[in-house]
């Protein structure tokens, strides 16, 4: 990989804290198979969530090159020197995770065995990611680069699941090194069945393998063989599993993955009754399954809607309560897990690990058509930082070069011409009074996002036409909308942004653009100062006092 192709990879903060826990449990991936969806489209969602990150848009555009070429890779995280592999004669251009074949590969890091970790070789997740999109035509296909490329050259990182679509189908691969005990990588693969949808969020999905059915399964010929050899199964290959063998479930990870995925399909399949109790660590209750079949066909929107959630609409909704403050934020500040002495005890606690989350970097929902030509099926819904507070942004496959503000972003240099910084801005202004600015928010979020879906109609068909007619004009007209639009919505939420701070400046509130009358506190909710005044009772309270009574 060229170490210039990866600039916004050369920001050191992405991992470097690998061993604890809020860095481990970071990512969440939806997958929605053509008859899951509304439209009959293959859709995979990433919310890429690191602390203190930020990173411009990845734009590859590929190439053609001659035998014998090579390719240096370059530490994803770090940008240290790895190693160099042979370069394919034919590589895709990349916008995002989505190559110009509609090929899609996300990820959630489920970190497994520490045994297995820091391997020899030359890739990282991350560069194993790109370079296969680079090269894979296919969901299939790419697995099976994966699998090579990490026997050829051996794979250094975590535990991973991967999230592999393509038009037609869609496929969860559960995948991790050897570490010191070997080249190459154990994983098992599986479609996602027609009509079916699954989530992953850090932890391992992937239990009992088909070992019969070779049309929908996939797996690594020694995943059975080598959890023997390292003493962690014993038993017929019919009853092993994988998540069993290579990343047990712990409390921890149920309560801040599996509730993830709970929330996915509580969602999207309230009729199923999905019980909170696995994730709530109730011993001896059923997992959840692989697969769900949705309640309703999920659209683009549906899908964003998934991965903006705080638990809404369930006992669990992180922005009621006491924690939640006076003006409901649904956030809780890092760490997650703490510990506290209670009657001479030290008891771990932890707050709850909803998808949407501030420290998102980036996150994106992917869009593959096999009705259409690839450079006009597929489509990147990218957007910058917390979900809940930003807009996606419809970026095709056939563009011949990236947005400017989505080509700037670093964590350590506040740039309003960076889409990040122009989002993050704003969401920060809002966490203090969040139930207040939220629906301000969300009301402009949307009508920008509807803009979109409408626009997006129309491009289609517009595309199509100059598809049968001049390509390169297609090229031009689908690279001119992604850019345009994409450049008027971090205009328009920079406007936006300068309003909301002109409204509710010095949290007053501002109805109407006029100096008179004196514009409204937000103040504070009933409960919130009932608890105020218990706390300390003889303080706040407007009265004549004695002398020499307490006032504090």
């Amino acid at each position: 990989m060229k170490k210039n192709s990866f600039i916004y990879l050369q920001l050191l903060i992405i991992l470097l804290l690998a061993g604890s826990v809020e860095q481990a449990r970071a990512c969440t991936n939806v997958l929605v198979s053509r008859g899951a969806s509304a439209d009959g489209s293959v859709m995979t969602s990433w919310t890429y969530d690191v602390a203190g990150f930020a990173q411009p848009l990845y734009f590859y555009e590929g190439g053609e090159y001659k035998e014998g070429d090579s390719l240096d890779i370059f530490g994803f995280r770090d940008d240290d020197y790895l190693g160099r592999i042979a370069q394919a004669a034919r590589t895709y251009r990349v916008v995002g995770n989505m190559n110009e074949k509609q090929v899609a590969i996300t990820e959630t890091t489920f970190t497994g065995r520490r045994e297995l970790h820091d391997g020899e070789g030359v890739f990282d997740y991350g560069n194993l990611i790109w370079i296969t999109l680079q090269r894979a035509g296919s969901a299939r296909e790419a697995i099976m680069i994966m699998d090579e490329l990490a026997k050829t050259y051996g794979y250094r990182d975590t535990g991973e699941t991967f999230s592999i679509a393509d038009k037609d189908e869609v496929w969860i691969m559960d995948f991790i090194g050897k570490g010191k005990h070997g080249r190459g990588a154990v994983w098992v693969a599986a479609r996602v069945p027609e009509g079916y949808m699954a989530a992953h969020a850090n932890q391992s999905r992937i239990r009992k393998v088909n070992w019969r059915d070779t049309d929908n399964w996939m797996w690594a010929e020694d995943v059975v063989d080598f959890a023997k050899e390292m003493g962690w199964y014993k038993g017929r290959n019919r009853n092993f599993s994988f998540r069993e063998a290579y990343d047990p479930v712990t409390p921890t990870s149920l309560l801040l993955c599996e509730s993830r995925v709970w929330s996915v399909y509580n969602r999207a399949a309230p009729s199923q009754n999905f019980s909170a109790d696995y994730w709530r660590c109730v011993e001896g209750v059923e997992p959840y399954p692989l697969f769900i079949k949705p309640d309703e066909k999920i659209t683009v929107d549906a899908m964003i809607g998934l991965i903006r959630d705080h638990f809404h609409g369930t006992p669990y909704y992180t922005g009621e309560g006491y924690a939640a403050g006076p003006h409901n934020n649904p956030y809780r500040w890092r760490p997650v897990v703490f510990d506290l002495e209670m009657d001479g005890d030290t008891i771990t606690y932890s707050w709850e690990r909803p998808i949407s989350q501030p420290q998102t970097a980036f996150s994106f929902v992917t869009q593959a058509r096999n009705w259409l030509p690839d450079e006009i099926g597929g489509i990147c819904w990218y957007s910058v930082d917390d979900n809940h507070t930003n807009v996606f942004m419809p970026l095709y496959t056939g563009i011949t070069k990236a947005p400017p503000s989505l080509s700037i972003a670093n964590p350590i240099k506040f740039e309003w011409e960076s889409a990040f910084w122009t989002f993050d801005l704003l969401a920060n202004y809002a966490y203090g009074q969040y139930g207040i600015v939220i629906d301000d928010i969300q009301a402009e979020q949307k009508k920008l996002e509807n803009r979109a879906f409408t626009m997006t109609h129309a491009v289609d068909i517009a595309a199509q036409q100059l598809y049968e007619t001049d390509k390169k004009m297609m090229r031009d007209y689908l690279t001119d909308f992604s850019v345009n639009h994409t450049e008027y919505v971090v205009n328009r939420w920079r406007d936006f942004s300068r309003e909301i701070f002109s409204k509710y400046n010095d949290r007053y509130i501002r109805d109407e653009d006029v100096l008179r009358p004196w514009p409204q506190g937000i103040g504070y909710p009933e409960w919130y100062l009932q608890r105020v005044v218990d706390e300390n009772p003889n303080y706040f309270d407007v009265r004549w006092r004695q002398p020499g009574e307490p006032i504090k």
